[in-house]
C-alpha cells in the first residue's frame, strides 16, 4: 500500500512537470512560426523567425506496442521547408535538439523557429493525439541535425534531419 502511494504522488509530479507552461497545445503553431520569437520573448540577436517558403512535411511521433518513434525519424528537406510534428500515441512527446549537436551559426535562427519553446532548442511537451508543432527550416544551412523525443530517449525515440 505504501509503494502505490509513492508511485501516485511520483506520477501526478512527472505529469505536473511535463504538462505546465503551455497555453494553447490543441492547435497547430505553424503560423506562430513565422512571427513568435524565441523563448524568453525575444528573438536572438542573430536569428529572427523565418517563414516556410517551401514544403511542409509531416513527422508522425508514435508510442505503442511496437515502441516508441518518429514515423519517419530520418527525414530530408530543402532549406526553407518546414516539418509539422504530430502527436499521435504514448505521450508525452517533444522535439528537441541538443544544443552540443547544433552549429554555433545556426543555434540561434533554429531556436528562433521553434516557437513556444519549453527550454533551449525543445518544444512543448504534447499529450493528446492530433497535438502538432511545427518547425520552419527557412534559413537553416545545409546539414544534418539529430533530434530527440526527451521522455523517450532512453527507448530510442530519435531521428535525423538532413537539411539540403
Amino acid at each position: 500500500m505504501r509503494f502505490n502511494g509513492l508511485a501516485l504522488v511520483a506520477s501526478a509530479l512527472v505529469l505536473a512537470a511535463c504538462g505546465g507552461g503551455n497555453e494553447d497545445t490543441t492547435t497547430d503553431t505553424a503560423a506562430a512560426t513565422a512571427t513568435t520569437p524565441a523563448a524568453g520573448g525575444t528573438a536572438t540577436a542573430t536569428g529572427t523567425a523565418a517563414p516556410i517558403t517551401g514544403t511542409t512535411h509531416e513527422v508522425r511521433m508514435v508510442g505503442d506496442e511496437k515502441g516508441y518513434r518518429f514515423e519517419p525519424a530520418d527525414i530530408t528537406v530543402k532549406q526553407g521547408d518546414g516539418i509539422k510534428f504530430i502527436m499521435i500515441s504514448g505521450g508525452p512527446h517533444n522535439v528537441a535538439f541538443d544544443p552540443a549537436n547544433v552549429p554555433d551559426d545556426v543555434e540561434a535562427q533554429l531556436s528562433a523557429n521553434m516557437p513556444n519553446q519549453m527550454m533551449p532548442l525543445s518544444s512543448p511537451m504534447f499529450m493528446n493525439p492530433n497535438e502538432a508543432y511545427t518547425i520552419s527550416f527557412a534559413n537553416i544551412k545545409a546539414g544534418q541535425y539529430p533530434y530527440v523525443c526527451t521522455p523517450h530517449l532512453a527507448m530510442g525515440m530519435k531521428g535525423t534531419i538532413t537539411v539540403q
